[in-house]
């Protein structure tokens, strides 16, 4: 069986009583970085009820997780495994994905745990009262590519949030400030660690204060969605159109952010 521990994402207490019992029955750790995992259970076992297995370590990524998976095709179905990230839940923003998916593939018993995670501590943190969203995680890093994934990001009509290095946290905020200076966000610096801080206000303000802020440590990036109502007479306009409900609905999904469904269902209520 293989168990999917989510880690700390910055202060060790948050780790779960299940979580330390799973580790201490493992049998394997397959691990992001193993000198990551190797020194938070040594800060476990030093202030915790723990007692570190004597088990090999593995280093399972997205760079050899497909090798990894063909040398250890009889450790996976026989062994109790752990799978480890570097820090918050595993195949969120971070290795694993293909692993859960092998498990399927080949019937293999796996279990997620619940734990810590930046996305929904962030959420909670913002104070924005929708609660639907979208993650994007982690922008590609320039070109074409970013630009394209953050206008989508400022054109939703939901609430979306973005991983971002402190390297390109002024970029990321110049880039805003510059697509919408008036659009509200919310930023979650080192979520759960010494230093954590919360900032909210409009991006050109928020880009200004940062231009001399320390950005160093982790972040997390909440955008406010488009209100509804900026939409609202071109909803008006799409639903006068002499068209049939189906690719109105479409139009309508693309301006609202709902879904076809949803949107066809609303049209044939009226």
């Amino acid at each position: 069986m293989i168990s999917f521990i989510p880690t700390p994402i910055g202060n060790p207490q948050d780790i779960t009583i299940r979580a330390l019992r799973v580790f201490e029955n493992a049998q394997l750790f397959l691990c992001e970085d193993t000198r990551e995992t190797k020194r938070l259970l040594r800060i476990l076992e030093e202030r915790f009820d723990f007692i570190m297995p004597s088990v090999d370590f593995i280093s399972f990524n997205e760079h050899n997780g497909a090798k990894r998976l063909k040398e250890l095709e009889t450790d996976i179905k026989t062994k109790e495994i752990v799978y480890v990230s570097d820090a918050g839940m595993p195949i969120i923003s971070d290795p694993g994905q293909i692993l859960v998916e092998y498990c399927q593939e080949n019937n293999i018993k796996y279990d997620v745990l619940a734990g810590a995670s930046a996305v929904v501590t962030a959420y909670a943190s913002s104070g924005f009262e929708d609660g639907k969203f979208l993650f994007f995680g982690f922008l590609p890093h320039k070109g074409i590519e970013r630009s394209k994934q953050l206008s989508l990001a400022l054109n939703s009509n939901y609430n979306t949030i973005i991983y971002e290095a402190p390297h390109r946290l002024l970029k990321l905020l110049e880039e805003m400030a510059k697509l919408d200076d008036n659009r509200e966000i919310f930023l979650a610096k080192e979520l759960t660690k010494r230093y954590q801080n919360y900032y909210r206000g409009i991006t050109a303000d928020i880009y200004k204060q940062f231009i001399n802020e320390n950005i160093r440590g982790e972040w997390v990036v909440i955008i406010k969605g488009k209100t509804v109502e900026r939409a609202s007479l071109y909803m008006e306009d799409i639903i006068a159109l002499d068209l049939a409900p189906k690719p109105k609905s479409k139009l309508l999904a693309k301006l609202t952010g709902k879904s076809i469904k949803e949107c066809y269902q609303e049209l044939m209520k009226k």
